[in-house]
């Protein structure tokens, strides 16, 4: 095996948002810091997300909004059960103004502080952009920084020397090299294209039950180099579900297929049954819970030419994505149905009758109508005596014409599988640190119960990935002594 040239300091697996951020943090600090990225490209699912959960950030305190690092890990805490590691989300919310402000002074920009739920807190920080603007000014300054980052050579495994991780193997250009190295991060993103693990974990067929939406080749490498230097585990199993239809190649992200699907009308299991209050789809992880108990791995949103012509008109009442809030109208929806019907998808349906739906949808007519007219006798009284939907989304299905678009069950990445504490550092099985050796992003545990937590924290997880990126950093510096 051939050694890198020199020694580094700091080793950072993945490019992402909790690996760039590990790295420019070490760099500031005055380490010698290199980055190894499986990929060609930088950046990985961080490119795409939209905000980042913050409180008492400076952004806020300009518009007035009040809510408070107390009242955030109170609520986080709260909705886990405290199942989390209260210690590790306290360190993340005291962190997150801080990581606002830090971002900025990298050069990345943010448009707005918003809410994308009812009711909930304004912690919703939306970058300029999405994220792949503020995934190249960081990489541009840790350039400028003096770290060394590796597109194209993915890590092998961790070299532990004692109790201390002292280094890594990577792959470049075919052969195996020994990276010397005083500190390691792993923040390689999880798991989530990984088909034995999905299935071991969480139970799921991966592509055929589970979707994985924007994660490319996360095969679980970092969490399996943490557990072969001693690394317990934690977080394993779950995932950040959702519920999204129609999906395919001939459907754009955010269509306006996609927007009728996610509005909180009528919504049938494969069997023709309601399977939930549809109005929980304003909040990612309660729809995404629900669907994910139809182990079909696909539900059906169904409407009529009333509901169409009411979002047509009066525009839609769930977001979907920040770009198509509430009001937003679908007009391009009849355009992209006909579309669809006369190229004979299989995820847009439509019929002149309830029976003519259920028969194109697979399941029994009977079934569906028992359905379809149980829920209008809900919208008729006011009063949903199943679910107890909000009244106000309780329109019914009257005809002419009949529709349904299929929803899958998808999920936006694994959340956890390495055990750390509130430094970000990795803990053994013994519940001891390892030295030298530090977990941030998706390869980390701790920060959720059995669920991932946005109703009061919106952004949680790319939050989680930017500052456990720092913690790891600056607390990689502390080590090697630095500071």
């Amino acid at each position: 095996m051939c050694p890198m040239p020199g020694e580094t300091e700091v080793a950072v697996i993945g490019s992402g948002a909790a690996g760039l951020s590990a790295a420019l943090t070490a760099a500031e600090g005055g380490a010698r810091v290199m980055v190894f990225e499986k990929q060609r490209s930088l950046g990985g699912t961080a490119n795409f997300i939209q905000g980042i959960f913050a409180v008492e950030s400076g952004m806020q305190r300009k518009e007035y909004i009040t809510y408070s690092r107390d009242e955030a890990f109170k609520a986080i805490m709260e909705y886990s059960h405290w199942r989390a590691n209260p210690r590790l989300v306290r360190a993340i919310v005291n962190e997150s103004a801080a990581t606002i402000s830090w971002l900025q002074d990298q050069g990345v920009e943010f448009t707005a502080i918003t809410i994308n739920m009812p009711n909930a807190p304004r912690t919703y920080h939306v970058l300029k952009g999405r994220g792949e603007p503020a995934m190249k000014a960081l990489a541009s300054r840790a350039k400028e920084k003096g770290v060394d980052i590796r597109p194209g050579v993915p890590a092998k495994r961790l070299i532990r020397q004692g109790e201390r991780v002292v280094g890594l193997v990577v792959e470049e250009d075919g052969e195996e090299r020994l990276v010397k190295a005083n500190t390691a991060v792993i923040s390689a993103g999880g798991y989530a294209n990984n088909k034995d693990w999905i299935k071991r974990y969480t139970g799921f067929d991966l592509g055929e039950n589970i979707i994985p939406v924007g994660n490319v080749d996360k095969m679980g490498d970092g969490i399996r180099m943490a557990w072969e230097a001693g690394a317990s585990e934690e977080g394993l199993g779950l995932l950040e579900v959702n519920r999204v239809g129609p999906l395919g190649p001939e459907f754009a992200m955010a269509c306006h297929l996609e927007l009728a699907a996610s509005q909180p009308d009528l919504w049938v299991n494969a069997r023709g049954e309601r399977f939930c209050d549809e109005s929980i789809g304003f909040y990612d992880t309660p729809v995404g819970n629900a669907s994910a108990r139809n182990r079909e791995g696909y539900t059906f949103s169904l409407f009529d030419d009333s509901i169409k012509k009411l979002m047509l008109e009066n525009g839609i009442e769930r977001n979907v994505a920040i770009e198509n809030m509430p009001g937003t109208r679908p007009v391009d929806l009849e355009k992209e149905m006909k579309a669809a019907l006369e190229r004979g998808s299989t995820e847009v349906f439509a019929a002149d009758s309830v029976a003519g739906l259920a028969s194109r949808l697979g399941m029994k007519g009977e079934v569906l109508e028992e359905t379809v007219a149980e829920y209008n006798q809900f919208c008729a009284q006011r009063h949903d005596d199943l679910f107890a939907k909000d009244p106000r989304y309780l329109r019914p299905l009257q005809g002419p014409r009949f529709y349904a678009i299929r929803a899958h069950t998808v999920f936006l990445g694994t959340m956890g599988g390495i055990k750390i504490n509130e430094k970000a550092e990795v803990i053994d099985k013994k519940e001891r640190v390892i030295p030298g050796l530090y977990a941030a992003g998706f390869d980390a545990g701790g920060l959720y119960g059995d669920s991932y937590c946005m109703r009061d924290a919106s952004g949680l997880s790319s939050a989680f990935a930017f500052n456990s990126g720092r913690l790891a950093g600056r607390n990689a510096l502390q080590l090697i002594g630095k500071i």
